[in-house]
């Protein structure tokens, strides 16, 4: 059995992390960049934990410097997504990566990416929106341009802002300066926490941040009061499984969370983070949480519908996905 065509909602993606193997290797070789390194013999992506990927990814990223690069990789990115049912998709996408923060490049980046996603709103029934994404082990002043390239930029297609990045780089709260100026703006946010730092990460976010939403979250089931509070906020959790199993910050598909948390209350979502690195797919993750967990189409119904109200856009689009998620 497969859920291929079922229609689904991603909230927890980043833009870069979704480029294919050969569509970066593409670019390296356009621009004479010898990235060998980083590609197992058979084109994947090679790294060994968590800070090794963090490594491999930024590597990539230097493939990517000009707007119509990003173009291009919002086409394909959006092309592969919605050939495995997605039909809403939020990304996470960093000035520091478009422009290095500078907002009149930023501009340029956005203006790219939005042409793409408009082209493949039009072609393969995908709406895109994108997450300004502060990159937490830059430092705390490094997400002070990111969040002002948010609040500069926050409107049809930019909006929410957030933060990803290695999650034991300082304390929540000494990012709460981005954070306010996003929420003075207006904006919905969302943090990365909980995939390595335990119960209390996830704590002090919700606390020091006041977010709407948490990237990963699965740590919160090790505290039974932190479930509770979540549930009783309606904090949603961007769950992403495959991620998880591969950067081993759950043991295996058995041993995930996702199934405690939303008998807890918790609002859960599914999500593929950064799929070519962690060989999955939407169609993947929906495959083995009814092979692991006996989850069907009732369970990924509710799924979805918890999703689209957490979307971070307007009521329009809202309405519209709504539609999509009515055809089978």
């Amino acid at each position: 059995m497969t859920f291929k065509n079922t229609p689904k909602i991603e909230l927890h993606t980043h833009l870069e992390g979704c480029a294919p193997p050969s569509f970066i290797k593409g670019l390296a070789a356009e621009k004479n960049l010898d990235l060998s390194k980083i590609f197992t013999p058979e084109g994947g992506y090679a790294f060994r934990d968590f800070d090794h990927f963090l490594q491999v990814y930024e590597a990539a990223c230097t493939t990517l410097q000009s707007p119509e690069d990003f173009r291009r990789l919002t086409l394909a990115v959006l092309e592969e997504t919605a050939a495995h049912g997605v039909v809403y998709m939020e990304t996470f996408v960093s000035p520091d990566f478009c422009g290095g923060g500078d907002l009149v490049a930023w501009r340029e980046y956005l203006a790219a990416m939005q042409d793409a996603a408009n082209q493949a709103e039009t072609q393969f029934g995908i709406t895109l929106k994108g997450i300004v994404t502060g990159i937490r082990h830059f430092g705390p002043e490094a997400c002070k341009p990111a969040a002002k390239c948010a609040v500069e930029t926050f409107g049809d297609f930019i909006t929410g802002y957030g933060m990803a990045g290695g999650e034991m780089v300082g304390r929540p709260g000494d990012y709460a300066y981005s954070f306010d100026m996003a929420r003075e703006a207006g904006m919905p946010l969302t943090c990365h926490a909980g995939e390595w730092g335990g119960p209390d990460m996830v704590a002090d976010t919700i606390r020091d941040l006041r977010v709407a939403r948490i990237g990963h979250g699965i740590s919160a089931v090790q505290d039974p009061a932190l479930m509770e509070q979540i549930a009783e906020q309606g904090i949603v959790l961007e769950v992403c499984p495959g991620s998880n199993v591969v950067l081993n910050a759950v043991e295996g598909w058995a041993d995930h969370p996702i199934v405690k948390l939303r008998d807890r209350g918790v609002k859960v979502t599914v999500s593929t983070d950064d799929p070519p690195f962690f060989h999955t797919t939407m169609t993947a993750e929906y495959d083995m949480l009814h092979k692991t967990f006996g989850w069907n189409e009732d369970d990924f119904k509710t799924i979805n519908e918890t999703a689209l109200a957490a979307a971070f856009c307007d009521d329009d689009t809202r309405a519209r996905v709504a539609k999509r998620l009515e055809t089978t």
